[in-house]
């Protein structure tokens, strides 16, 4: 007897559906075909163990099992429980009229416990695509899945709640999420705020022109400075995310397995924070099986490098690529996957090995020369993809101690970044691609970015006195357009081009010794 029943793999953030046919013969062998990978071909002994544990009958005759498309390479355990449905259907022990109206996805315990797995919703979506009524997911994802709007969500704990389910389904109602309540009941959470930041007003500033113009930022100064607690609140100036990234970011955390049972979107921009040790595929994704990377992971949010002369000249490389592109491309030999990669990313590093070169109090205490060896350690071309370099000084006693002024709030200072994205957002609404000041092109800065001759003389004046390099102009003008945009005016000043030229440390000359 032949039955069929419908399963899902994840390819990049996009799922595909899978055929699963299985057919009893004569015989008692056991046949998985479909390029199957080792983890689909142990599911017979789980299959075998969950089904005869939970009082029903294994099959024993020959078991033939064909996972179409067949080209395509199959890798994962959650094969297992529309497998093991399409055994029991094919063995008469359960009702076959309703299983080709669900997609299935799950692992199977030994004692038939529906484990929870990767790539739901990337799954659901492609469910709902392909005119399914509805899809079967372990109860541990049924709220992943439920963000999905427009399809029957059903979540069991064991296969006997999935057959009686299939016997009669009727008698189950699906599990449904209010997605409004759960998008915005979450948006305001974080545990930061830059009111928490005491001094660096300087800093704070960059940050929020940043924030606005969605600039790359560099911060440089000695150990204890506060570089690590101001990036970690950047997150909570940028603008709130809209329920498609919410959706897009979901869909990339899904694939990689890092959303929580008792969470279904994730509603806060992302915060990464990888170690200096990582490898360049963590960073950037990929492996034998392509999973996203740390870059990935950081889309629509923050990816923040701390002590970045500390990663590998490599690693740091394969991120110029996506920091141009906004997507990380994944070729293999049969096919090629597209990871989002469109992240802010702010770096942090000690000015030299000691960290006290430039310190208004302690002395540096490195060797002549290797404070410039030190800052060698990344690469020109990297470096001009961050728009914003930062000079980070130590808090002054009094500043922590005796500071009685309110400091700004994260969320007064993300409604200016706010009100400089809307303007952002009609200045490029005929650029698909193009979101924020940082992303212009050439053109587009001749476009936006016109300043008079005052202007022009100012900018001739910086390049030639503090010894900037030539690639630091265009940087200057995007961050330039950003503070005029916060200022909400029309034209870029000399005033906003005085402040764009402060935020270029790397550029002078003879900086580092």
């Amino acid at each position: 007897m032949l039955v069929k029943s419908f399963s899902s793999a994840v390819f990049g953030i996009d799922a595909t559906v899978i055929t699963i046919e299985v057919n009893l013969g004569i015989g008692v062998n056991f046949y998985l075909v479909g390029l199957p990978d080792s983890a689909v071909k142990e599911s017979q002994q789980r299959i075998k163990a969950a089904i005869q544990n939970n009082g029903l009958k294994y099959p024993g005759k020959e078991i033939t099992i064909n996972m179409a498309p067949a080209d395509i390479r199959k890798e994962g355990s959650s094969f297992d429980l529309p497998i093991a449905m399409g055994i029991l259907a094919a063995s008469e022990q359960i009702n076959e009229n309703h299983l080709e109206e669900y997609l299935l996805i799950g692992e199977l315990s030994l004692d038939g416990g529906i484990a929870a797995v990767k790539g739901i919703l990337p799954t659901t979506i492609k469910a709902k695509e392909a005119g399914f009524k509805g899809i079967i997911v372990p109860k541990a994802n049924e709220k992943e899945a439920a963000i999905v709007d427009g399809i029957d969500v059903h979540g069991f704990e064991n296969i006997l709640e999935v057959i009686s389910f299939l016997n009669a389904p009727n008698q189950f109602k699906p599990f449904k999420i209010d997605i409004e309540k759960e998008f915005y009941g979450k948006l305001n959470t974080s545990e930061f705020d830059f009111k928490d930041v005491k001094g660096q007003d300087t800093i704070k500033r960059a940050f929020e022109i940043a924030a606005a113009g969605g600039h790359n930022v560099i911060l440089i100064g000695p150990p204890g400075a506060g570089k690590s607690m101001l990036a970690k609140r950047l997150p909570t100036i940028l603008p709130p995310m809209s329920l498609a990234e919410s959706l897009e970011t979901t869909k990339i955390h899904s694939v990689a397995g890092n959303i929580k049972s008792d969470s279904g979107l994730i509603t806060e921009r992302p915060f990464r924070k990888p170690h200096h040790t990582i490898s360049d595929v963590a960073l950037v994704g990929g492996g034998g099986y392509p999973q996203p990377g740390e870059i990935s992971l950081s889309h629509n949010g923050v990816l923040f490098l701390d002590e970045l002369p500390e990663y590998k000249r490599q690693v740091l490389e394969v991120m110029r690529q996506p920091l141009e592109d906004r997507k990380v491309t994944i070729s293999r030999a049969k096919f090629t996957v597209d990871y989002p990669a469109g992240f802010m990313l702010i770096a942090a590093m000690n000015p030299c090995p000691c960290g006290y070169y430039n310190h208004p109090e302690k002395e540096c205490s490195c060797a002549p020369g290797l404070v410039h060896k030190y800052l060698n350690k990344i690469s020109g071309p990297l470096l001009d993809r961050i728009d914003l370099h930062v000079e980070v000084t130590p808090v002054k006693f009094d500043e922590l101690a005796y500071d009685t002024i309110p400091s700004k709030g994260s969320q007064e200072i993300r409604e200016h970044v706010i009100r400089a994205r809307l303007i952002q957002e009609d200045r490029f609404k005929d650029s698909a691609e193009i979101h924020a000041n940082a992303q212009m092109n050439s053109k587009q800065l001749k476009m936006h970015c016109q300043i008079d001759e005052e202007g022009k003389t100012i900018l001739k004046n910086a390049m030639e006195k503090l010894g900037l390099s030539a690639r630091a102009y265009d940087r200057i003008l995007r961050v330039s357009r950003t503070i005029a945009d916060l200022d909400q005016s029309l034209i870029i000043e000399s005033s906003h081009l005085a402040e764009a030229i402060q935020y270029r440390s790397l550029d002078r000359e003879g900086w580092g010794g």
